[in-house]
């Protein structure tokens, strides 16, 4: 029987100095580098837009809307999120109140879209009527308000109108994020 040889396994990796060489790509390297760079900036930019508010609650979601008399003035946010609850406040002025009593409209969706959960202070009437609902306030001198608590369930964007009865009515827009 014939004696098996015995070789030294040899390394096929190359050596530099005793040490293994790594064979290196200077230009992915440089790519590689850029696309990190990017995609910091990129979380950068994110983070800076949430902190704002871009995302909702920040001073980029604040909105307001004023009639030009004075008489309707609202604050609310123009960017919620899906089931977060939010305010909508209403100032009535002096030409809002009549005869020691404010009416308010408010179209469907603030009611439907927008998910109106509370109405406070809770309003001495309600009337039906073409496009939306129209509250009664007992109130006795200017300035009156009125804050609806609203609770979207779904995303998009839902415009709003809010009104006085007899009085020109505030168009505004908040845009539902998931």
């Amino acid at each position: 029987m014939a004696k098996p040889s015995t070789k030294p396994v040899e390394d096929s990796v190359a050596r530099v100095d005793h040490e293994v060489a790594v064979g290196e790509d200077l230009g992915f390297q440089r790519s590689w580098w850029r696309f990190e760079r990017g995609a910091w900036l990129f979380f950068v930019v994110v983070i800076l837009l949430d902190l704002a508010g871009a995302f909702g609650r920040g001073p980029l979601a604040d909105a307001e809307l004023s009639s030009h008399d004075k008489s309707v003035a609202v604050r609310y946010e123009r960017i919620e999120r899906t089931g977060t609850p939010s305010m909508l406040k209403i100032e009535l002025g002096p030409k809002a109140i009549r005869d020691g009593a404010a009416r308010l409209f408010v179209s469907d969706s603030i009611v439907g879209s927008l998910g109106a959960r509370r109405i406070i202070p809770e309003p001495s009437s309600t009337e039906i009527g073409a496009g939306g609902l129209t509250y009664r306030f007992p109130a006795s001198r200017p300035p009156a308000s009125v804050s609806l608590e609203l609770e979207p369930a779904g995303a998009g964007l839902f415009p709003f109108d809010i009104a006085v009865p007899g009085l020109a009515a505030l168009h505004g827009k908040i845009l539902v994020m998931p």
